[in-house]
């Protein structure tokens, strides 16, 4: 890998490139990032100005090295305890250790993915049966009579076989080699990168990272694989660029890169928290946010509808009706400031669309570092009281288990 300058941003910062740092392929895959929203790039009077928005991780470009740390919501020191929570998986044995350094959460990940590998080595790889066909001295398994036949006339010097033999080379192994192949490329860490290097080559490749997404998407696991869901879970986010919801996936535009949006990932830590939350008192999570959510007819053109992030099932007076509560994750600094309006609108409208009649309420969640923290908004009109929105700031100092048993003693 050529040599490469070091650009570090923290969230919403901004740095200034100049003009020779960025080539033509540079520019066209940061304008593809910047029409999904994850960065902005304009000219600037010496060059270019490049400014972060709420997507952290590693960017790999031809001739710098982008690193977007987090600054905001989530302490670098307790990223992987989060990201592990959202993403369903246990958090790897060695993320006490971790901090965000120099290279942002892309090391990480790697290492949680170096981790989960060398624990499927220790344990020995899984192998399956494998069908083969091959030419051999001997024989071996069954002979292809028909190739041997029209391939070799006759002859019994070399024999046409088909053998069906345990080996590694299975898709559950190939898609790892493919992901540690990947990690390589992100870190800049020599350890790192000389652990990854020397476990790589225990692991088989697939043809291509498209094509070890498709075998990751096609994966059930069982008895014999359930051991390799850990693994798999950070081989996809890494192939897959990053981002708990496919952010990134490759489509030939965007560079090598682990990036990982935040909103995108405090939308499932919320998802999760509140599901677990309200469990204990009896609730649950409503699948698919009961039904088609609130829709908007009459207006021109399509139909359209939405829905919050979350709806919650509690038990009410009658057990045959239970109250739904309408949860929305907001990564905003509402420990800071105050609502917005718009805000204040949508989660009016959920309240009035999800909950009882009389006393409409909703809730948002937003990132609190430093200490839970709740507040009502109470909104009223000429006719009485509109409604009520429940602000819970979730301290993300604090284990998400820790923030989903405070959550529940507020909603329970």
């Amino acid at each position: 890998m050529p040599d490469r300058t070091t650009v570090r941003l923290g969230e919403y910062e901004s740095a200034v490139l100049e003009p020779g740092q960025l080539t033509s392929r540079d520019v066209d895959r940061l304008h593809a990032l910047q029409a999904r929203g994850c960065l902005t790039l304009v000219p600037d009077r010496v060059g270019w100005r490049l400014k972060a928005d709420a997507t952290v991780g590693v960017l790999v470009l031809d001739r710098i090295r982008l690193v977007v740390a987090p600054k905001f919501a989530i302490p670098g020191e307790q990223l992987m305890s989060w990201l592990a929570y959202a993403l369903g998986t246990p958090v790897p044995a060695t993320a006490r250790r971790w901090a965000t350094g120099p290279d942002g959460y892309a090391d990480l990940v790697a290492a949680a993915l170096l981790d989960e590998c060398e624990r499927l080595l220790r344990e020995g790889l899984r192998r399956d049966y494998v069908r083969r066909r091959s030419v051999e001295p001997v024989l071996r398994g069954r002979l292809d009579v028909v190739a041997q036949a029209t391939r070799r006339y006759g002859q019994l010097d070399q024999l046409h076989v088909r053998t069906f033999d345990r080996e590694a080379d299975i898709w559950d192994n190939r898609v790892l080699g493919s992901a540690l192949k990947a990690a390589l490329g992100l870190t800049s860490s020599p350890d790192l990168a000389r652990a990854l290097h020397g476990i790589a080559g225990a692991f088989p490749q697939a043809p291509t990272p498209a094509a070890a997404l498709r075998a990751l998407d096609r994966t059930h696991y069982t008895r014999l694989n359930a051991r390799y869901r850990p693994a798999h879970t950070w081989a996809r986010l890494l192939l897959r660029g990053g981002g708990v919801t496919d952010l990134l996936s490759d489509h030939g535009t965007t560079a090598d890169g682990l990036l990982l949006a935040m909103p995108a990932l405090w939308e499932a830590v919320v998802r999760r928290l509140g599901t677990e939350a309200v469990g204990p008192y009896g609730g649950h999570a409503v699948p698919g946010g009961s039904g088609t959510g609130i829709t908007v007819r009459g207006d021109l053109g399509n139909v359209s509808a939405f829905r919050p992030d979350l709806v919650l099932s509690l038990p009410g007076r009658d057990a045959a009706h239970p109250t739904l509560l309408p949860v929305d994750a907001k990564y905003k600094r509402y420990d800071r400031h105050g609502v917005s309006a718009a805000d204040v609108h949508q989660l009016l409208t959920y309240g009035s669309g999800y909950g009882p009649g009389g006393a409409p309420s909703a809730v948002i969640v937003h990132p609190r570092p430093g200490g839970h923290a709740h507040r009502s908004l109470h909104v009223g009109g000429p006719q009485g009281e509109l409604g009520v929105i429940h602000v819970l700031g979730v301290d993300t100092h604090a284990l998400p288990q820790e923030a989903a048993t405070w959550i529940g003693s507020v909603l329970g």
